[in-house]
């Protein structure tokens, strides 16, 4: 069942049932047969349709993001810069594709050769709910470009989003059978990917969803991309304006309620500025993120995405207070109806915790103290996952040989995070495997095929 439930609320707004199989069987037959009218379709002009979507997006940003906020609870000047980002990528794609699709000669001995760039069919997309709008964009518009046609399964908690999201491209001109929005469950995920008419697959969700949908698309030979979970460290080497550093950082890890794959949610700090960056961190969390109506613009912190992930997040906090973790500011679950969970900071975590080893999707920071940029580096690579990472310093090329030890699939110095249309997106090790966005996001699903001449 896809069920909008306002998490500010708790009040039911309406519910959709899961596709019966022999809807979402006819769902891929249609991205099949319309693969071929697609890819026939001049890059040129696929492009023009991927750049009249970007200007729908801009003219929708309100809906868009009012609709983000009624469904999984984002701060209505977060959704509304949520769709900015979308405008970005689908503009890019519409304006750089062309060029991205160029043959290219291949210099080989005793003769010539062209590298051509082609589609390879319908995918499939599984999407989540953390970021309604964007999570889609950055696999739909460089696939569009490129010829595929795309059967999307969104987030059970996100129907509006997704209707609202297939409206904006069926205005933009894609044709009903290169782009179709399915009411699938994930029972029926497995035997969807096991589908010849489907090559590939893009996930974002949780490292389970993603060896769950990784293991169906090896045994099936299907192309996959995932962007699975993090714990992203965000090293504070120096600074010269601490009080900036503090503000950044806070509002990086309390971006989206917390619930963002790439947020820093273990900050390290050199012990030279450990305890008055833990101050005043804490004090920053405890004084300004305070929990309100997300519609409100002055809202800063909102419900997580339901009660089901307000009460995780409370556990996973109750659980590393006992376990030995101080409790610097917040750790209680918010009275009332809404999905709330207090802004919380917690230190002297320890790997004898669960909380350090696993993902805490919602706003708590973990803080730790680091002697030196060896140990700093060290703290930041003791993770089973590698999505981002972020290093701050007044010396750039401080931070940036300090980046160059992190493992991790993309590194940030003196920002957090975030997304850049034309900046590939990916992690390592359990965040996942591919690259989306930038010129590496067109390649995933594209046959690289060399002409002899």
């Amino acid at each position: 069942m896809y069920t909008v439930t306002n998490p500010a609320t708790g009040e039911l707004l309406n519910e959709i049932p899961n596709a019966a199989d022999e809807e979402v069987r006819a769902a891929i037959d249609r991205v099949h047969r319309g693969y071929r009218a697609w890819r026939a379709r001049p890059v040129a002009e696929r492009a023009a349709v991927v750049l009249r979507a970007a200007e729908l997006f801009a003219e929708r940003a309100d809906e868009l993001a009012g609709t983000m906020t009624l469904e999984m609870g984002k701060r209505i000047n977060e959704g509304r810069g949520e769709v900015g980002v979308v405008v970005d990528i689908f503009r890019y794609y519409g304006e750089r594709g062309p060029d991205l699709l160029a043959d290219e000669p291949l210099p080989i001995r005793g003769g010539e050769a062209v590298l051509t760039k082609e589609p390879i069919g319908a995918l499939l997309g599984v999407m989540p709910w953390n970021f309604p709008c964007y999570q889609v964009a950055r696999f739909v518009a460089p696939n569009l470009v490129l010829g595929n046609t795309i059967l999307l399964k969104h987030a059970s908690i996100c129907p509006r989003s997704a209707s609202a999201i297939e409206a904006v491209l069926r205005d933009a001109g894609v044709p009903e059978d290169a782009y179709v929005n399915v009411w699938a469950s994930s029972r029926q995920v497995p035997w969807m990917l096991a589908d010849p008419r489907l090559a590939g697959v893009s996930l974002t969700g949780s490292e389970q969803a993603g060896i769950a949908v990784a293991a169906e698309a090896g045994r099936n030979l299907k192309r996959c991309v995932l962007e699975l979970g993090g714990s992203d460290p965000l090293i504070v080497l120096d600074t010269d304006d601490l009080d900036e550093t503090v503000r950044t950082t806070a509002t990086a890890r309390m971006r989206n309620c917390g619930q963002s794959c790439n947020a820093p949610k273990r900050i390290i700090v050199l012990d030279e500025l450990y305890e008055e960056f833990t101050d005043r961190f804490a004090k920053r969390v405890t004084e300004y993120y305070v929990p309100g109506d997300p519609a409100n613009p002055s809202t800063t912190l909102p419900p997580l995405a339901s009660v089901a992930a307000a009460e995780e997040v409370a556990a996973q906090i109750e659980t590393a207070i006992a376990s030995g973790a101080t409790l610097r500011a917040g750790g209680h679950r918010v009275p009332g109806p809404g999905a709330y969970v207090e802004a919380t900071v917690l230190t002297d975590v320890t790997r004898e915790m669960a909380a350090y080893h696993e993902e805490i999707f919602g706003p708590v920071a973990l803080l730790f103290r680091a002697s030196s940029e060896s140990e700093a580096v060290a703290l930041a690579n003791d993770t089973p996952f590698g999505l981002g990472a972020s290093v701050f310093s007044a010396d750039r090329a401080r931070a940036a040989r300090v980046a160059r030890g992190i493992e991790a699939g993309m590194v940030y110095v003196n920002k957090s995070g975030g997304s850049e249309a034309d900046l590939p997106f990916g992690g390592i090790k359990r965040s996942g495997m591919g690259r989306e966005l930038g010129a590496l996001g067109i390649e995933e699903f594209m046959n690289k095929k060399p002409i002899r001449l």
